[in-house]
């Protein structure tokens, strides 16, 4: 596909469209009759060796009970008629499907299954006054059945091709009868006269199954090719979407530092000017400005921080400096940080860590990251008075978890997933005071992801939000038993 075109699309659509006229289930299609002859061809070089066995049978068994050399002529005429029809049906099935002309390979086939009537017309005719056969007639009458059946085995890809072939066999057969009839011969007649609708009706049901085994092979093909065509889109789409992603988070992590470097300085100033290192400034206002303009670049500064770590995270480049911490330690050192944040708005923050917990084989960098995070969101938004309670426990599967729940207004359930995407802000964050950038939450979850954890957020509205870190057990680390006092002491410890 070409992007590049309006419709990039339109030539896979097209193709589809093509592959389905391709395969249409019905009669007419000249690709589908192209398939038919190809059927009727196999089917015919599959049976190739009944018929000119069966001639070669009757005409040695004619031979041996003295019909003459008539039976000769008639077996080198039907063996050269039939293997005129093996070799067409030898060439249509060596054809490419795309190069064959339906309507002048049919009309050829009927023709040269008439002409193979025509072998047995001949035989259909044959006298044999002299001969040792008693009842020849019934023995030309079953050699006229069994040829009949076996041919509207082999034709039923063809319409008419039985008709054609026994039609003219079956009159010649009623014309060289000696009139009247006896018994037993109007009793052949009749069997062959309703023989041939009765193999024609079986070979027009064969013709039906080998339709829709045409068409079910066809929808097949329909779906195989429609399948490949959505995974070609899907993976082009994917590759697409990979590669302008990495493109996003190289540019991020490309701006973010070089904005980064003018913001030291900006902040570097500021904070000079506000402490008044150089001396006095001497106009209150404008020692208030630089205060604002060093607290505006700490938050942009911060933010650009952010937006770097969730580029490495989506780019694979953040790498884990991996180390045993304690959870619980951890946990209440963020507390500790996040306490004068808190205790401005009387926030309460509740402790609850499982003692005795074992450690855990993480980038305490990383976790201070998820739970500074966490707490900020949980302080912003629980109400003057409230409550935040941090829990540090085991989960049932052996692992660790982190728990830090809010009693604030809670995020409606349809939100959700919002909040946890990029730059993604609920109602309730957008109408508050303190608007983040909505990044906290995905860095967060890309931070647990690659600690090969899960992250969970729990909220109903008017109770508030629980977010919950859970690491697996395989980065618990055992506690290792201590060594005996005789061992501590050869190795001098």
């Amino acid at each position: 596909m070409d992007r590049r075109r309006p419709h990039r699309n339109s030539d896979v659509a097209r193709a589809v469209r093509k592959t389905r006229d391709r395969l249409a289930q019905q009669a007419g299609n000249p690709d589908f009759d192209r398939e038919m002859l190809k059927l009727h061809a196999r089917a015919m070089m599959g049976g190739a060796l009944f018929i000119p066995v069966l001639i070669l049978v009757v005409m040695l068994a004619g031979v041996a009970a003295g019909v003459g050399s008539q039976i000769l002529v008639w077996g080198g005429l039907a063996l050269l008629f039939n293997t005129a029809l093996i070799l067409a049906a030898q060439r249509i099935d060596k054809t490419d499907a795309a190069l064959v002309k339906p309507r002048a390979e049919k009309r050829n086939f009927l023709l040269a299954h008439l002409l193979a009537g025509l072998g047995w017309a001949h035989f259909a005719v044959l006298g044999c006054a002299s001969c040792a056969v008693e009842q020849f007639h019934i023995v030309k009458a079953v050699t006229l059945l069994l040829a009949m059946a076996a041919t509207a085995i082999m034709t039923a890809s063809l319409s008419g091709a039985l008709i054609a072939t026994f039609a003219l066999p079956v009159a010649a057969y009623a014309y060289g009868a000696t009139w009247p009839l006896a018994p037993v011969e109007m009793m052949m007649l009749g069997l062959l006269v309703v023989a041939l609708p009765f193999l024609s009706y079986v070979a027009r049901h064969l013709n039906r199954s080998s339709v829709m085994l045409l068409s079910f092979r066809s929808e097949k093909d329909a779906l195989i090719a429609e399948l490949e065509t959505a995974k070609a889109m899907s993976d082009e789409a994917r590759h697409r979407a990979e590669e302008a992603n990495l493109a996003k988070s190289r540019f991020l992590a490309s701006m973010s530092h070089e904005l980064r470097t003018p913001l030291n300085a900006i902040l570097g100033f500021s904070e000079v000017m506000a402490n008044e290192v150089l001396g006095p400034v001497g106009n209150k206002t404008y020692r208030d400005y630089a205060g604002d303009i060093h607290d505006s670049g700490q938050h942009l500064l911060n933010l650009i921080n952010e937006i770097l770590d969730l580029s490495r995270i989506e780019a694979g480049r953040y790498q884990l400096q991996e180390e045993p911490v304690i959870l619980a330690l951890l946990a209440e050192d963020s507390c500790h940080m996040m306490e004068l944040r808190a205790r401005n708005k009387d926030i309460r923050i509740v402790q609850e860590f499982e003692p005795t917990l074992p450690r855990l084989f993480a980038d305490e960098r990383a976790i201070r990251q998820i739970l500074l995070n966490l707490l900020s969101n949980a302080i912003k938004f629980t109400p003057t008075g409230g409550e935040v309670r941090v829990r540090v426990g085991w989960t049932a599967g052996g692992g660790q978890y982190i728990s830090v729940k809010d009693n604030g207004p809670g995020i409606p359930q349809d939100e959700i997933p919002v909040v946890l995407s990029v730059f993604g802000q609920g109602a309730i964050a957008i109408k508050s005071a303190e608007q983040g950038t909505g990044l906290g939450l995905p860095i967060v979850q890309g931070l647990v992801a690659m600690h090969g954890g899960e992250f969970e957020l729990h909220s109903r509205l008017r109770e508030g939000t629980e977010a919950i870190v859970i690491f697996p057990p395989s980065r618990v680390m055992e506690e290792l038993p201590a060594l005996p006092t005789k061992v501590a002491a050869n190795a001098g410890w």
